[in-house]
């Protein structure tokens, strides 16, 4: 056998090696990278679905939690055979109906056993007295379960058998003092809700959403929830255990979700692994949510989202650059070749440990000058990849939190962006010994507008009174759309001569510049004037009482509460 012969045998037995070599090499670098995006993937997707599905829910459960603790409603549950107070109720809770985003509402009395309930048709009027619950009556065993447990309020997926409808329920108790009287409540359509929030339609993502207990309380197939998971016996409840193949991964899943409920760290928290369903890989993004008090879990099947195919070109551009720099080496000498080869060697080793701007590499003539080229050009690209993601990542986590925070119609801030601005003025307000006034205002007969006029016009009522709001207020305040027709104002700092001049204009000019909009409007204000040693919920239990005062006193007035 000839030397040529056996250098083209050597040679090539080196270029077959070498490509499997580079194959491997490549294939773990970008898992690497596929997995390090599928992680980011993950934890933006569970923050972005908590998202969807507490801004609908916040509202709800807050506009039920006023419901339960509306004086009306609570001094009809203790004396429910008075009819004046039963007239009262009634209209009390339609007001609220109109708020709903279901335009439904129930209410179950303890005393009587009564249930009253209205739809969005407003198809029981006059009629709102549906059935009597009955202990003995299995149908029923979610009322007075949820009176044992005696929890504030209470989330469950149910078919209501006398009504005909599967909602996602929400339950709050009606309690006077430390007694409960009955449940208040609403509800959202499930299949709605499930189109709306879970199944996005989302090639190689599964969300679901389970409670403490690990029951499946929202997934895209119907099937998997756990209806009725109130009273549903143990052994016959639908568990996320049930989605993976292995004990193993039920167990690491249940002790990841027991870390995030006890982790002390402030803000969403999001943990991700890799579980296997239905014989697939799955990544999970778990995040808990203790506001309604459940996890969200994504599911993640990478190799869909980010398919190895798609890494082809590269691939193919690698093994050619691995090759050519094979018949290089063939051909050049110790000096020329060999030693700049093995830089070329630490620069990849470096890139796949994660290092994307290798160290710099010695200069070469030729073919080995411009293989050094093309790697350069990889890595940057490789580089300039990741760099595009994590600023893809940071601009969706941004334009999310903006999302969350803004309420779209008339472009405050809303409830939940309210609040933190409210924790942090109230610790501010400790520390340096400052004061700080809230005005709560709502809009007079505002369902009255909506009816007789529509809710494109109340939707302008609502914008008209934002825009007299960011008008009247000072640079440094701030205003909210608070939930419905209702607005919070929070000034800071703040006297009492500041409140009660602010207010009064406030009010003034929402009464006499609603010309445009050919309409009276008015508007109930509360205030009141916070200082060191108040909380927020104090704040706001002074501001509302405030508020009922001026709508008890006739509408279109300013109180403000003093301590």
């Amino acid at each position: 056998m000839s030397l040529k012969t056996r250098f083209l045998l050597l040679t090539s037995v080196l270029i077959m090696c070498a490509s499997l070599g580079a194959w491997l090499v490549f294939q773990q670098i970008t898992s690497g990278i596929i997995e390090q995006w599928g992680r980011h993937l993950a934890e933006v997707q569970v923050r972005y679905d908590s998202a969807r599905l507490l801004q609908p829910l916040e509202r709800e459960i807050a506009l039920a939690r006023q419901m339960a603790d509306s004086k009306v409603i609570q001094r009809w549950a203790r004396n429910p055979n008075q009819p004046e107070l039963h007239t009262q109720a009634i209209a009390e809770l339609e007001s609220f109906r109109g708020n709903f985003r279901d335009h439904s509402y129930f209410v179950g009395l303890l005393g009587t056993g009564n249930y009253y309930h209205n739809n969005a048709k407003n198809e029981f009027d006059g009629r709102w007295l549906r059935y009597q619950l009955k202990p003995d009556n299995p149908d029923d065993a979610w009322f007075y379960r949820l009176i044992e447990q005696n929890h504030d309020f209470h989330l469950n997926i149910n078919p209501d058998a006398e009504l005909g409808v599967t909602k996602l329920w929400i339950d709050v108790l009606i309690r006077d003092g430390s007694e409960v009287l009955g449940i208040v409540g609403t509800g959202l359509a499930l299949d709605d809700f499930l189109q709306e929030i879970v199944d996005l339609n989302q090639p190689g993502i599964t969300t679901l959403f389970v409670d403490q207990n690990g029951a499946i309380q929202l997934h895209r197939d119907p099937a998997k929830i756990n209806y009725a998971n109130i009273v549903k016996p143990e052994g016959q409840k639908i568990l996320v255990d049930q989605l993976f193949d292995s004990e193993e991964d039920s167990a690491h899943v249940r002790y990841l979700m027991q870390q995030l409920k006890g982790s002390k760290q402030e803000g969403a928290q999001v943990i991700s692994d890799f579980v296997t369903v239905d014989g697939k890989s799955n990544l999970a993004g778990i995040a808990y949510l203790p506001s309604i008090g459940w996890y969200e879990i994504t599911l993640m099947d990478l190799n869909v989202l980010m398919p190895l195919s798609g890494f082809m070109p590269m691939i193919l551009l690698f093994a050619a650059i691995v090759v050519l720099s094979l018949l290089i080496m063939a051909l050049a000498l110790q000096k020329q070749v060999l030693k700049p080869l093995n830089a070329l060697e630490r620069a990849m080793q470096q890139l796949q440990d994660g290092e994307l701007t290798p160290a710099e590499l010695p200069s070469a003539n030729g073919e080995l000058g411009r293989l050094n080229a093309h790697f350069v050009s990889m890595a940057e690209a490789v580089r300039y990849t990741t760099i595009d993601l994590e600023e893809k990542i940071r601009e969706r986590t941004e334009a999310l939190q903006r999302l969350a925070r803004l309420d779209p119609l008339t472009g405050l801030i809303n409830r939940r962006g309210m609040t933190e601005l409210l924790n942090e003025v109230a610790a501010k307000a400790d520390r340096e010994h400052q004061h700080f006034g809230l005005i709560w205002l709502d809009v007079d007969k505002f369902k009255e507008i909506n009816d007789l006029n529509g809710h494109a016009i109340g939707d302008q009522v609502l914008k008209y009174i934002s825009q007299v709001l960011l008008t009247a207020l000072r640079p440094y305040d701030h205003a909210s759309r608070w939930g419905g027709d209702e607005f919070l104002v929070m000034l800071s700092p703040c006297t009492d001569m500041t409140l009660q001049r602010l207010g009064d204009r406030i009010r003034e000019t929402i009464e006499q510049g609603a010309g445009d909009l050919q309409l009276q409007v008015t508007v109930s204000m509360g205030g009141y004037l916070a200082g060191p040693g108040d909380t927020v919920d104090t704040a706001l239990q002074q501001a509302d009482e405030a508020l009922y005062a001026a709508k008890h006193a006739g509408r279109n007035r300013f109180e403000i509460t003093h301590c």
